[in-house]
């Protein structure tokens, strides 16, 4: 018996197995597609925005 998915980014139909290496995407393309999306923050992950002041991240920095 074998699991099928629907990819993410286009809906086809993805069987999950070792077959699909990209799944739950049905190719690499449509795996980049959906990282561009969030590299370009069209999703995102809902909550509140975390805000570091800069000072705090210029001291990590120097303390690495």
């Amino acid at each position: 018996m074998s699991i099928s998915v629907n990819c993410p980014t286009c809906q086809a139909s993805v069987e999950w197995s070792e077959k699909s290496p990209a799944r739950p995407f049905c190719s690499e393309r449509c795996k980049l597609i959906d990282l561009g999306e969030w590299a370009n923050e069209e999703k995102t992950i809902p909550g509140e925005p975390v805000i570091v002041a800069n000072d705090e991240y210029n001291d990590e920095q120097q303390n690495s």
